[in-house]
């Protein structure tokens, strides 16, 4: 049996592992010290940006919240003595009334009650934001961890993030997936790119696919929007991360992936299928027939699956040739055979990646 190989416009690929991360993971945590009165979320669900989900015992703050008022208030009827005695005095000096020193007394105890009055709407600013962080609204939409702190219980205030952890959020749609590229691909891509064949995915949006464990193929597109700034001298890859929309919940941060990275632009390519390939001393080669129907071999060097196809990336096949992807254990080099062509026959089991439709192509 024999076929002629399948010429068709491909994209070259990579193979990789890549991990789900959130866009936005969030502690949340107490900014204020105090008893939790309320628990207002159900654990592991989504929750939206500005919900309350903790209340603490706010009677405290709001008595502090009430006495910064009041002394506001004070310092307001202050000031505003202060102010009518230095005009009155100022009145006065127009007639030599009274003396310098009495008005720049006046002049400074005013300058005083406006200040107190500055500082303590600044202290009252301070207790109501104490007030308003007994109720702990969450800063992102996304799922919600369970409540590490139950009704009841004391929380503690702290500075620069050392408060109680309360619980924790992550962000749903989208989501990240990071994976590596290694050092051989990379330096393949950089040379691609210098030869005009390829763009770099940090000036331009390129796809990238990805397969769950769960899943047959790359069902999943997305678009790679980071490309590290330099190799790890430890594992010799560089680190890039793509972002893929999540809409039905499908992807959970942590989770291994298969990740296919699309290489340089779409281009024509031979293929021929798995079965018409063997080896001779270690070389790959394919067996052909020429026009006499006369068998001879020539060696190939292959290239990635595409759609249960292998691309032949070196052999100088061209496709009107016929090459045998049947019954190779029952010919050899300069016999004669009875060729019967059938289309080139399609491994279902490795499929490789299809090609992207226009819209999706790099």
């Amino acid at each position: 049996m024999v076929s002629h190989p399948v010429e068709q416009e491909i994209t070259d690929y990579s193979d990789l592992t890549g991990l789900t991360a959130a866009v936005e993971s969030v502690e949340i945590r107490a900014r204020v010290f105090g008893f939790l009165d309320k628990v207002n979320f159900k654990e592991g669900a989504l929750v939206k940006k500005g919900d309350v989900l903790y209340e603490i015992d706010p009677r405290t703050y709001e008595a502090a919240v009430n006495q910064a008022k009041a002394k506001v208030a004070t310092d307001e009827a202050q000031a505003r003595f202060s102010l009518a005695d230095y005009n009155r005095l100022v009145s006065l000096a127009r007639s030599d009334a009274v003396s310098k020193s009495d008005q720049e007394k006046a002049l400074a105890a005013k300058d005083v009650a406006a200040s107190t009055v500055i500082a303590d709407k600044a202290d009252l600013a301070a207790r109501q934001l104490d007030l308003d962080f007994t109720k702990i609204i969450a800063p992102v939409d996304g799922r919600i961890s369970r409540t590490q702190v139950t009704v009841g219980n004391l929380v503690q205030s702290g500075q620069n993030g050392t408060g109680t952890l309360l619980t924790t959020i992550v962000s749903v749609d989208p989501m990240y997936c990071y994976f590596d590229v290694d050092e051989r691909t990379l330096l393949q891509v950089q040379r691609m790119i210098r030869e005009g064949k390829a763009k770099s995915a940090r000036d331009t949006a390129r796809p990238v696919l990805m397969g769950l464990a769960n899943e047959d193929g790359f069902p999943h597109q997305g678009t790679i929007n980071l490309v590290d700034n330099q190799v790890n001298s430890k594992t010799g890859t560089l680190k890039l991360r793509g972002v893929f929309a999540n809409p039905d919940g499908v992807f959970t941060p942590g989770l291994f992936t298969r990740v296919r990275v699309p290489i340089g632009e779409p281009h024509k390519a031979v293929l021929v299928s798995e079965r018409a390939i063997d080896t001779d001393q270690g070389q790959k080669i394919i067996y052909l027939i020429d026009e006499d129907n006369k068998v001879f071999t020539r060696p190939v060097r292959l290239g990635a699956v595409h759609g249960g196809l292998r691309v032949i990336e070196d052999g100088g096949v061209k496709p009107g040739e016929r090459i045998i992807v049947e019954g190779l254990q029952q010919v050899k080099p300069d016999s004669v055979v009875d060729p019967k062509l059938i289309p080139m026959p399609v491994n279902s089991s490795n499929q490789g990646p299809t090609n992207l439709s226009k819209s999706d192509k790099p």
